[in-house]
């Protein structure tokens, strides 16, 4: 594995993070669905960052 191979299995796994993250403050812990989901986001946003990084390190 290379490293662009490493940044896109890591940008896939924190974008499903986030996105489970936010289904579960969502569906199963409603008191708390905004600290989920701004965790959520986070993990996206870091995601992303990873995503974007890909070839240029």
């Amino acid at each position: 594995m290379n490293k662009n191979t490493i940044f896109a299995w890591g940008s896939f796994i924190l974008t499903l993070l986030g996105i489970a993250l936010i289904l579960l403050g969502v569906l199963k812990y409603s008191e708390y669905a905004i600290g989920f989901s701004v965790a959520g986001v986070g993990f996206i946003a870091i995601g992303w960052a990873f995503n974007a990084l890909k070839g240029r390190i």
